[in-house]
């Protein structure tokens, strides 16, 4: 199965049987990124949470007792 990076454009093989062929064929909105840009926009993550003004907001879900 051929996929398309939604970044750079760039279109590469994947195996059919994988997971992740699976998903993409089953769910359209998954989208596939390739492992180049995976990895650029991971190290530019951590080098923004290193910078101490990263902030994730994430809702606090609150335990109900009923």
């Amino acid at each position: 199965m051929n996929v398309k990076c939604v970044i750079c454009d760039k279109v590469e093989p994947i195996p059919t049987d994988s997971p992740e062929a699976k998903k993409l064929r089953n769910r359209p909105i998954h989208t596939y990124m390739c492992q180049e840009c995976h990895q650029r926009i991971e190290v530019k993550t951590n080098a923004r949470i290193d910078t101490g003004n990263f902030r994730l907001y994430r809702t606090v879900k609150k335990d109900d007792e009923w």
